[in-house]
Parts: C-alpha cells; structure tokens; sequence
C-alpha cells in the first residue's frame, strides 16, 4: 500500500476545495483507499507524482477520473420519499393554479446515477395526465462524474434498485429486460436532460429560473463558506413561491440563506 503523506494529503484536498467546493479534509483514510488502484495503474512511485499529472493534464480526463473516484454517489428510487409526497400534493398543485406559462423547469443538482429525476418525472407525468402533451415539463439534472451520468443516461437498473417502485409504476414506467433489468420507458427518459455541470462554478448558465431544486445530501461535502455562497445561487436561480429540496441530514441556518423554512429539508423563496 502506497501510504499518502500530510503534505500531499493537503495538495489534494486544497485543489478539490477550491475547484469544486468539496471539503475532504477529514477524509485523508478515503482519499488513500480510493486512489490506490489509479497509483499503482499509473505506476505513480507516490501521491506527488499522481498529483502534478493530474495538474498538467490538458485533456481533463486526469481530473475526471479523480472526481469519480472520490464522490460518493449512493442513491435509490424514492429516497426520502416525503419529499415526492410533498411535490405531489403541494408542489404541482400550486404550479398548475399559478403559472400563467405552461412551463414546469425543475433541477436535480447532484443527480448522481438518475434515480432522482427520473421519479421526478415520473411523478410529473402521472400527475398531468392527458394534459401532459400542452406542458413543458423537462427535468434538467446535473452532476459532476461524468460516470455517473454515463449510467443516468442509460437508464437501465437491477431488480433491487426498484425496490420502492409500485407495480403500477414498474409496468407504466419501465420495460423489463431479458437479464432481469428494468429500462426506463423512451417517454420518461426523454423528459430528463442530463448535463456534467460543477456547482462550484461562480455563475450559473442557466436563461431561466426554477420552480423545484432537488440538491439533496450534496451540501453535507461543502465548508461553510461554500455552502453559503451554493444556495445564495440557487436563491437567484429559485423563481419567487419556489422550492428548494435538500437531503434530511442537511439544514439551513437563517444567516445563510433568503429562503423561508417550511418543513425538515424543505425550503420556500418568498
């Protein structure tokens, strides 16, 4: 094992920091673990060497491979399902009443391997119904592994990911396949648009604001200062009476942030 000292310890977090906002400082034992296979597939003789590769790297496929290694992307169909309850019954109801353009723009940052926004779309297309056809309803969902998105992009998951899936969504949504896979149906796969984006980037390209924001258990990886200055972000990007979703074992404090609590991980722009 290929031990990683303090000082290129602190190279690493200190580039991961100020490029993408992520704070690894306490997390020497992960950073270690996971970058082991890539030394010794490298044939780096220590961390240093991995290090100034990756910052000569002109292709940025250097750094892509770190960012995969290093971000956790853990997710399922429904996680923290109050939050679908909620869009169902407060959510799309008040959009329906209140905009005047048939336009529903909602963002899953952090959308890791799809699961997110495509329940999200899936709670949109059954909720519309017939009237499914007059709305613009696509979901823009971002996140910063490229490998991540690769399998969003496909997708395709096991019998197990679906396990909170019911049966009427299994056969409405997915196509079951010759392995035991289940396929998201072309209809709903459609409605999501999947981009590599780094939310540390200071300003958001985006022409239009948001309804619904998902950036759920995201914040968690982020300083302070970096968290302060993400949801100030999404504050501007939030259209006002819209949501910002994100994960149970994140909060906002009132010195942080213009959006107005409404319920645990939930939060409303006036």
């Amino acid at each position: 094992m290929i031990n990683i000292s303090d000082i290129e310890f602190n190279k690493f977090v200190e580039f991961i920091n100020e490029n993408y906002g992520i704070n690894l400082s306490e997390k020497k034992g992960l950073i270690e673990g996971r970058l082991q296979n890539v030394l010794i597939e490298k044939q780096f003789k220590n961390y240093a060497e991995y290090f100034d590769y990756i910052i000569k790297d002109n292709s940025g496929e250097a750094v892509s491979t770190l960012i995969n290694k290093l971000t956790t992307n853990h997710t399922f169909f429904m996680r923290e399902n109050e939050h679908f309850g909620y869009i169902k019954k407060i959510v799309l109801p008040f959009l329906l009443k209140n905009l005047k353009e048939k336009d529903i723009r909602i963002w899953s940052a952090g959308c890791s391997s799809g699961e997110e926004p495509y329940t999200l779309a899936m709670i949109v297309d059954e909720f519309l119904g017939n009237q499914k056809i007059f709305w613009d309803s696509k979901i823009l969902a971002t996140d910063i592994s490229g490998k991540v998105l690769e399998q969003a992009v496909k997708g395709i998951y096991d019998k197990e990911s679906l396990n909170a899936i019911s049966d009427v969504w299994k056969k409405n949504y997915f196509n079951q396949l010759t392995n035991g896979d289940y396929k998201v149906v072309d209809r709903i796969q459609n409605e999501v648009i999947f981009r590599r984006f780094n939310l540390k980037n200071s300003g958001f390209p985006f022409k239009n604001r948001f309804h619904v924001i998902f950036c759920r258990n995201v914040l968690i990886y982020f300083d302070t200062q970096n968290k302060r200055e993400l949801v100030k972000r999404f504050y501007d990007y939030t259209e006002p009476g819209g949501y910002l979703f994100i994960g149970h074992s994140e909060s906002l404090s009132n010195d942080e942030t213009g959006y107005k609590y409404i319920m645990p991980a939930i939060y409303r722009k006036e």
